[in-house]
């Protein structure tokens, strides 16, 4: 698939998914689809949903808009991909909503620092650069969720 980034082995991250996309999603073994979009975005797939689970993968959408980010929100994200089975392919329109999510997801999970996951982040392909207000609250969130203490990871 194109414009597909792997986190891990557990989640890999797109920007919006063609239908022919998700079918090669499903035929890779994927089990489950988030999608972060919301359905007033151009080019929302708005049939998406029922395609996935047409080709047997477990469809969310949870639309996450970059200027509501919130506490409460990323929650109820970052607690829905801990619950998708994997692999899980999560995506919006670029893949910069999904990325970040994805490694919160990771970080807070993991116990890593903020620099620990931009480090990996970059090591995948991503910018985090790219939107200094989601790097900003990419930041403040592992800070005061993940279970780094004074560890270094």
């Amino acid at each position: 698939m194109e414009n597909v980034k792997k986190i891990n082995e557990q989640l890999t991250v797109a920007g919006q998914l063609t239908p022919e996309q998700l079918q090669q999603a499903a035929e890779e073994g994927y089990k489950s689809v988030l999608n972060l979009r919301s359905p007033d975005e151009g080019g929302f797939l708005s049939d998406e949903g029922q395609l996935a689970e047409a080709l047997g993968l477990q469809y969310v959408n949870i639309p996450v808009k970059p200027s509501e980010m919130n506490d409460e929100l990323t929650g109820k994200v970052l607690q829905q991909i801990d619950q998708l089975p994997k692999p899980a392919l999560i995506h919006c329109a670029s893949g910069m909503r999904a990325g970040v999510m994805a490694f919160m997801n990771v970080a807070t999970r993991e116990g890593m620092t903020p620099q620990r996951v931009f480090d990996l982040a970059h090591q995948v392909g991503f910018n985090c650069d790219a939107n200094p207000q989601m790097k900003q609250f990419f930041e403040q969130y592992v800070a005061a969720h993940s279970n780094t203490g004074s560890q270094v990871k």
